[in-house]
């Protein structure tokens, strides 16, 4: 088991920047795939970036490639998601997970623990 925790929305203005943490606990942190995910209002959940276990590997949603970045700190229990020159399209609420299985890091079922999200608002 792992619980995960998100911090860092908020409101910005477009054009502006936010870092999301993920801080967990529970069972080792490195053993998980980890992945930040997004829901509009209306929408489905759709994915944002994911990261392997060690970090060296990380993957995007064309929508956000070159503007966000995942990183993560093993030794913090945490994973991050930077995003730049954000949009008013970004607004949604993110959330983290965790995948203790190998599959496809934009696979959202192989995701088995969530947070509860954390809200991100990006005015125009």
């Amino acid at each position: 088991q792992v619980q995960l925790v998100e911090s860092g929305g908020g409101l910005v203005q477009a054009g502006g920047s936010l870092r999301l943490s993920c801080a967990a606990s529970g069972r080792s942190f490195s053993t998980y795939r980890m992945g930040w995910f997004r829901q509009a209002p209306g929408k489905e959940r759709e994915f944002v970036g994911g990261i392997s276990r060690s970090g060296g590997n990380t993957e995007y949603a064309d929508s956000v490639k070159g503007r966000f970045t995942i990183s993560r700190d093993n030794a913090k229990r945490t994973v991050y998601l930077q995003m730049n020159s954000l949009k008013p399209e970004d607004t949604a609420v993110y959330y983290c997970a965790a995948s203790d299985i190998t599959v496809a890091l934009a696979s959202k079922s192989g995701y088995k623990f969530w947070g509860q999200g954390t809200q991100v608002t990006v005015s125009s």
